[in-house]
């Protein structure tokens, strides 16, 4: 019996001793908090090895047993590791874009257009202008659709240096006549910095390509502009990433900012890219900015436009964006991967359809 008791009374002592370690773990988490704050005040990466260097060593110094010096240290990483989780939590909570910043959604107006009120759309138009007469086409196709936000490239970004590289100002223009005749609104991708200004009075949604995800100074620049910014995630950027690129925006006080998840790059070939379609809600869950997904270059391939669309408006994106060309055999660009008019009117008839089962 007495043995019994000496074991309760040395548990008791455990647990006391566990309180406090408890009680000074919490301690230490809110100084660590105030550390974190002072790294973002300063620019200061939150890691910090030669720090955990020397916290390391100091353990060494004054450890008497009976743990294995090897068994504390392994221990008081585990903690600079939760310290770390900590400071990154505190850091996502201080973003413009966070939702725990703003819980209601933003809603992003484009002309007559809203993105982001709970209504989901849908973004049309060619890969890139060639003519008028191709972007007339597919306008007057989606005007007869009820569409009303046309997307196309007057500057593009290409892998090779000797593809087709835009129209420029003179695509930008054609987009700018065809929208006016027939009330729509312009989505295009502007390159660099110092284009923007001059593009606001073509353009009424300025995009951000995957490539130019983490152009800061571009960033900076639209974030300063009066106009909605459609931004899209990089290559093979981490939603981190992403969202830490829209921040760059927002906090020069643009808030009109469109995500766009249009895939990233991974070890799959069946695709262009791979749709994370996941990311779709996480977006929504951790930002208050309205998501768009871009079937077209997530999938490159006509015949999975559709189902992968279908699952874009099932899982709640905002927007579906694709593709369209009158003879996309022809195509300066991505001719694989556009819908012709035909297969486009098809694509929106389902497309609507579906939609509607999902509202209903």
């Amino acid at each position: 019996m007495s043995t019994n008791n000496e074991l309760v009374q040395l548990r008791d002592k455990v647990d006391e001793i566990n309180l406090k370690i408890v009680e000074l773990l919490n301690e230490r988490g809110t100084v660590v908090q105030e550390i974190g704050k002072q790294k973002i005040k300063h620019g200061i990466k939150r890691f910090d090895p030669v720090r955990e260097r020397e916290v390391l060593d100091m353990i060494a110094n004054v450890n008497d047993g009976p743990f294995e010096t090897s068994t504390l240290q392994h221990i008081f990483k585990t903690i600079f590791q939760a310290s770390l989780e900590l400071q990154e939590d505190d850091h996502r909570k201080a973003l413009l874009v966070s939702r725990k910043k703003k819980p209601e959604n933003t809603i992003v107006r484009v002309k007559n257009d809203l993105i982001g009120d709970g209504s989901q759309s849908f973004i049309m138009g060619p890969c890139a202008v060639e003519s008028y007469e191709q972007v007339r086409a597919v306008g007057q196709a989606m005007k007869q659709q009820g569409l009303t936000m046309m997307r196309g490239g007057a500057f593009k970004p290409r892998t090779s240096p000797y593809d087709f590289q835009g129209l420029g100002y003179e695509g930008l223009q054609i987009l700018r006549d065809v929208a006016d005749e027939f009330d729509l609104s312009v989505i295009s991708e502007i390159l660099n910095p110092n284009d923007v200004e001059r593009a606001l009075e073509y353009v009424d949604v300025i995009q951000i390509g995957a490539r130019n995800m983490q152009n800061f100074d571009l960033l900076r620049t639209v974030g300063q502009v009066n106009k909605p910014v459609l931004l899209k995630r990089g290559l093979s950027a981490t939603i981190e990433e992403f969202i830490n690129a829209a921040e760059y925006i927002i906090s020069q006080g643009n808030d009109q900012i469109i995500l766009c998840e249009r895939g990233i790059r991974t070890y799959e070939r069946a695709t262009r890219n791979t749709l994370d379609i996941s990311a779709v809600p996480i977006l929504k869950k951790e930002t208050h900015l309205p998501v768009v997904v871009d079937v077209t270059h997530s999938t490159g391939r006509k015949d999975l436009l559709l189902p992968a669309a279908k699952a874009a408006l099932a899982i709640g994106a905002d927007a579906v964006m694709a593709e369209v060309h009158p003879d996309p055999a022809v195509a300066l660009s991505d001719s694989a991967q556009q819908m012709n008019i035909p297969q486009f009117e098809e694509f929106m008839h389902e497309l609507k359809d579906f939609r509607a089962k999902l509202q209903s």
